[in-house]
């Protein structure tokens, strides 16, 4: 591999971590922004919803506890500006949408002006940003900005609104930051998904498809959080997305619960721990329903309690990937390193409010963050796994084909035996008679070969069986076929060969025998064979083209041994005394 190549899985894994910096240094830079608190900075009010926004001047702002009686009205939210100078030129409110039907925000200036900007649900018109933010941005005027003031009609829980002000700069410079941290980070999910699915598909694995379908999740979840389907879908702008991302983060736990889960199957985790591990991840994924319908009433509780379902669905998973990795599981090592970042991300923002942080993105973006470094991991774990199972696929079918390859091979001699030659020379009878060519099969057997083993014994009978099978494996070639069909009886099959030609070529291989040196073994003793020859045209099949050699051998023992014998048929009919066509050569 070259320098300037780059593994994809490396490179997504960089990206990533390019992304969660940038993330890092967005917290860092938010910092010099004004983080709005209710209790804190913040001033609140509650009206009946018919108030019109023209009575900001008749409300009456308390800037101690905490605001009651407003998810049916209105909830009025103040900041005084008149003691922060630096955001009081040139100033941008931005807020991350939530649950409310209608959100106007008024800029209040020293000389008594008030400038006002709304969105509703379904309508956010220009003020939407990526990363589920709002943005207004302060009408520039001579006077000073003094106040800011938002109004929230029927707003589901004062504790989901986030707000802050920062010099309008920095409001560009971020929510651009955020749509590309963002949009990476979808575009990689995307990736993860079709490729995770496309697994399953293709090795029918379970826990895959339930990966694939977290992915998807994870991008549904996103693609709504951020906002980025108001492009195309502004309808969806407020509650309505809000409510969905409720649900889909719930379901997203649920698929990565039962992803992991049954990758253990086999691993040895007992089925009780598995069981319960699927209960609490379904638990939590159907909590996601009536959680997204909630618009009033103790939403702030069931948050707090379906955190501590996480919390608790993510020790379950733990322990059962630890238990798996005990046993010596290969899924669980792989799962423990994917689910290890989200694992420690949702925790922490489960005990630790980072919702002011990360350009605002807060929690969110961590776990957009995390979870994309989860799909990455899981697919080049699910990858890696393939390519181990591919290669031991490979290499059984390599011991495979070696077995097969041996059990037609003669293990003295190497040539092919008896069952490996009628497989490699059946095809070309078939051709040969297709095509209306002779085929010609010479039977070639070692003559008086018993008294050499009797005499010299078996190991010096072997090694001349092997040099007389070095030298027919010279005839191997294109037009001819050797092998060993047993014992000191060998074989040689030509396509096309007839004729003179086929009498000189096995004149010659019965003088090449004749013609080895054994003096080493056999001392004076020279060791011949008979050669049987059938030549039949048009071609027939293996067994009538023994039997017609195996003929024509006989004749060459009975004539004296050392001798070729040859039959020639016509007609390419079996061997008969009858027939008319055929016709007996000896030679040698």
């Amino acid at each position: 591999m070259t320098g300037a190549a780059i593994h994809p899985i490396r490179f997504f894994g960089r990206l990533l971590l390019a992304l969660m910096g940038l993330a890092a240094l967005g917290g860092g830079a938010s910092a010099s922004a004004a983080t709005l608190h209710i209790d804190r900075s913040l001033c609140h009010a509650a009206s009946g919803i018919g108030a019109s926004d023209a009575s900001l001047a008749d409300r009456h702002f308390s800037c101690t506890g905490e605001p009651t009686g407003y998810q049916h009205g209105s909830l009025w939210l103040r900041a005084d500006l008149s003691r922060s100078p630096g955001a009081q030129r040139g100033a941008a409110l931005m807020i991350h949408h939530s649950r409310f039907d209608r959100l106007a925000v008024a800029f209040s200036y020293a000389d008594g002006q008030v400038r006002w900007q709304r969105v509703r649900q379904g309508d956010y018109g220009s003020h939407w940003r990526a990363g589920g933010q709002i943005v207004f941005e302060a009408p520039d005027r001579a006077a000073p900005l003094s106040a800011v003031t938002m109004r929230f009609d029927r707003l589901a829980s004062h504790e989901l609104v986030r707000a802050r002000i920062l010099p309008k700069s920095d409001a560009g410079m971020q929510a651009a930051g955020m749509a590309a941290a963002v949009g990476a980070a979808l575009t990689l999910l995307l990736v993860s998904t079709i490729y995770s699915l496309s697994l399953a598909v293709a090795v029918r694995r379970q826990y895959l498809a339930w990966q694939a379908g977290w992915a998807a999740t994870m991008l549904l979840w996103g693609g709504l959080w951020s906002q980025i389907h108001l492009a195309v879908l502004p309808f969806m702008a407020g509650t309505v997305s809000a409510q969905i991302c409720t649900f889909l983060a719930c379901l997203a736990i649920a698929f990565a619960t039962a992803s992991s889960v049954t990758a253990l199957d086999r691993s040895g985790v007992p089925a009780a721990l598995r069981g319960a591990t699927l209960a609490l991840g379904v638990g939590v994924g159907l909590a996601g329903i009536p959680l997204a319908l909630m618009r009033s009433g103790p939403i702030d509780l069931w948050a707090a309690v379906l955190s501590f379902a996480i919390l608790a669905d993510l020790a379950a998973v733990a322990l059962c990937l630890a238990w798996g990795w005990r046993r010596g599981a290969t899924e669980a090592r792989d799962f423990a390193a994917a689910w290890c970042l989200p694992m420690a991300v949702l925790a922490f923002i489960n005990i630790v409010d980072v919702e002011d942080g990360f350009w605002g993105g807060g929690s969110k973006l961590l776990v957009l963050l995390a979870a994309t470094w989860q799909a990455l991991w899981l697919s080049a774990a699910a990858t890696r796994r393939l390519a181990r199972l591919r290669v031991e696929r490979d290499h059984a079918r390599a011991a495979e084909a070696q077995e097969r390859e041996l059990a037609r091979r003669d293990p003295l001699t190497d040539l092919p035996n008896r069952r490996g030659f009628i497989e490699s020379v059946t095809p070309l009878l078939e051709r040969a008679r297709n095509d209306d060519l002779p085929a010609a099969l010479l039977l070639v057997d070692i003559d008086r070969f018993k008294s050499v083993n009797d005499r010299y014994g078996h190991e010096v009978g072997d090694a001349v069986l092997c040099r007389i099978a070095r030298r027919i494996a010279r005839w191997e070639g294109p037009l001819c076929s050797v092998a060993r069909l047993g014992g000191e009886e060998f074989g040689l099959l030509t396509v096309g060969m007839e004729g003179i030609v086929l009498d000189r070529f096995a004149e010659s291989i019965r003088r090449e025998i004749a013609a080895c040196d054994h003096a080493d073994l056999l001392g004076e003793r020279r060791v011949t064979a008979s050669v049987g020859v059938a030549e039949v045209r048009p071609a027939c099949d293996f067994q009538r083209l023994y039997r017609i050699a195996d003929d024509a051998l006989y004749e060459a023992k009975h004539a004296g041994r050392d001798q070729v014998a040859l039959q020639r048929h016509r007609d390419g009919s079996g061997p008969s005394p009858d027939e008319p066509d055929r016709e007996t050569i000896l030679s040698g």
